[in-house]
């Protein structure tokens, strides 16, 4: 029987070889907060999904909230990256590149010399924060940017995305979601600006929606997507009484800059007015997230509303999840003590020594793809 999964796909000008996605993932193997040969190999490792959505990295310094996290906004950190989108096209994948700015999820000690957390008003996130220097630590209130620095902060975007095809990949994701500095405009809560950035649904998209445009006029809208992440409260994300019109918003006006996709996080748990109403106004591809692991589920939703899966936690483990999906294998499981720490061993553990079902070391699997 024929699997949708498994078919090829169409993504702007970009020919997938199936509709598997690996979702990005935050790792902090970014020592410096640069891209690196140990990412480069995991990547690799990785390069039979259909699309590849890099872990988040910031467009600014003042981005680069968490621990390890990488950069990039100068030409140093593209020539590293390099090194990563020249494996995964060696290997027949394709890469977007995520661009992920933290906001007032960070901690001073994780922030290189200059850098500053910033966000649209002074209010900080509750919870704590790892620092190498310190471990765990409160967050502080981030400063809030003035009118004229969140448009700068909007051009640091356009830049980025500019580097990131200098770079080699293949489009650029907008992390809109997860509690970062978009939808920290996008939530009252987090949002208590009085100019064009705050106040109304309209006016806390705008920031969002100026990211998006600013990127989609530099790389072309065929290669730009958007992340969201309705109703979720991660990040000290409340909610708010607007979310269905926010986002019944946003897709309307994603519609009109023709995005290449919209990646939803959490597609189980948003409520189904909320997806019937992004599904309404946006008629691209739309890739779904929230726990996949099986073909089954999979399938069901290629078979629904859903253009492509996103595999997350799956895709940690199983460096060579297509091959199990295709062969009905079973999954392996993730070590979480390794997912942004190292391990006894290096930064190695628990990210590029996943073996594949046979127990062989992770490498490419399909004879089209080898080197």
């Amino acid at each position: 029987m024929s699997s949708k999964a498994f078919e090829p796909a169409q993504l702007g000008p970009l020919t997938l070889t199936n509709r598997i996605v690996m979702a990005p993932m935050t790792r902090s193997r970014a020592l410096g907060n640069e891209a690196n040969e140990l990412m480069a190999e995991y990547y690799r490792q990785r390069a039979t999904a259909g699309l590849i959505i890099s872990e988040g990295v910031s467009p600014s310094a003042d981005g680069l909230g968490y621990a390890r996290i990488p950069g990039l906004f100068t030409p140093e950190q593209a020539t590293n990256w390099q090194r990563v989108t020249e494996t995964v096209h060696h290997h027949g994948g394709h890469i977007f590149i995520q661009l992920m700015h933290a906001g007032r999820v960070f901690h001073p000690l994780n922030l290189p010399e200059g850098a500053e957390g910033v966000a649209p008003s002074a209010i900080a996130a509750k919870g704590q924060m790892w620092t190498d220097q310190q471990q765990m630590q409160d967050q502080p209130a981030p400063r809030a940017l003035t009118t004229a620095e969140v448009a700068e902060v909007v051009q640091q975007y356009a830049q980025s995305a500019k580097l990131a095809l200098e770079a080699g990949f293949d489009g650029v994701e907008v992390h809109g979601a997860n509690g970062y500095l978009p939808e920290q405009f996008l939530n009252p809560n987090s949002n208590q600006r009085t100019d064009e950035y705050g106040g109304s649904v309209q006016n806390r998209a705008r920031f969002l929606l100026d990211v998006t445009r600013a990127i989609a006029a530099e790389i072309g809208a065929d290669r730009t997507g958007v992340r969201l992440s309705p109703g979720s409260t991660f990040n000290d994300m409340a909610e708010y009484p607007e979310t269905a019109e926010t986002y019944a918003y946003l897709a309307a006006e994603l519609q009109k800059i023709g995005v290449v996709y919209v990646h939803l996080v959490g597609t189980g748990r948003i409520p189904a007015a909320i997806l019937d109403s992004i599904h309404a106004a946006y008629t691209g591809p739309v890739i779904y997230n929230g726990g996949y692991r099986d073909l089954a589920r999979t399938e069901a939703d290629l078979a629904g509303r859903a253009a492509f899966i996103a595999f997350g936690t799956a895709y940690i483990s199983n460096p060579d999840l297509v091959e199990r999906l295709q062969a009905g294998q079973p999954l392996a499981e993730a070590d979480q003590a390794t997912f942004y720490a190292p391990g006894p061993n290096g930064f190695a553990d628990g990210y590029t020594d996943y073996p594949t079902a046979d127990g062989q070391p992770a490498g490419t699997f399909s004879p089209a793809y080898e080197a």
